[in-house]
């Protein structure tokens, strides 16, 4: 791969851990669109995958013992099914198909994220396996479920630190998931993707630690707010794209 390919997709991994260590999800959200723009989406998807799985590393055990196991009990058999389910789509999606679903998939996060207003309403668990089967769907197609994780736990009635903590377990099982998907699927035993992982990986490891400083200094509303933006501007992109224009 051209050095210069390489860079942009190492400055990707970086951004979006930058996300991932400050908000403990959406770090695809924002490099797979845009490595689309270099390469297919199944090749920016094995690769992302590698780097979410050391994000997910750091992030996810940084305090365990916060979450809510309880709420993981009623989450991870869902993100397993919905893992299942779309790793059978994911190697027959055509290229243009797959490019409008993640862009529709990205502006509607986007738009309510943008709307949403954070609430002490609390709903039922049952809403966990919707959510669960929604998150491995789209974790698998499109490198993230964490929205649909976040709008479920969300509405919990968790701590911040209860949520952050139980958020970050389910996310470190559904990538897990993914990762197993993609090496049946075969789009892990491609060679091009562990070689660009090899400068890939470490970018992101630099992000989470810069992510760490940030958290303490930036306000969450912020943050969220900023980058719900970034996303609506890479799914719009992507639709722009995808509809052939």
């Amino acid at each position: 791969m051209p050095a210069g390919e390489i860079a942009i997709l190492s400055a990707l991994a970086f951004v979006g851990a930058l996300i991932f260590g400050t908000t403990g999800f959406g770090g695809a959200l924002i490099a797979v669109p845009l490595a689309t723009h270099l390469e297919p989406l199944q090749f920016a998807l094995a690769l992302y995958v590698l780097v979410d799985m050391g994000n997910a590393l750091s992030v996810g055990l940084e305090r365990p013992k916060n979450a809510v196991r309880g709420e993981l009990k009623w989450l991870l058999p869902a993100i397993l099914a919905g893992t299942a389910v779309a790793a059978t789509v994911l190697v027959n999606l055509p290229r243009r198909a797959s490019m409008g679903a993640l862009g529709v998939f990205i502006v509607c996060y986007a738009v309510y994220a943008l709307v949403r207003r954070e609430g002490q309403g609390r709903i039922s668990p049952g809403w966990a396996w919707p959510a669960g089967l929604v998150g491995g769907i789209t974790s698998t197609l499109f490198g993230s479920g964490g929205p649909a994780y976040v709008i479920y736990l969300s509405q919990r009635g968790m701590t911040k630190d209860e949520f952050r903590a139980t958020l970050g377990l389910a996310i470190l099982f559904s990538i897990s998931m993914r990762v197993v998907a993609f090496v049946l699927t075969g789009l892990l035993l491609d060679p091009r993707v562990w070689i660009a992982a090899i400068f890939v990986v470490p970018s992101a490891l630099i992000g989470i630690q810069v992510a760490r400083r940030i958290f303490l200094r930036i306000s969450r509303e912020a943050l969220m707010r900023a980058i719900a933006l970034l996303l609506f501007g890479s799914g719009a992109s992507l639709l722009y794209r995808a509809l052939g224009f």
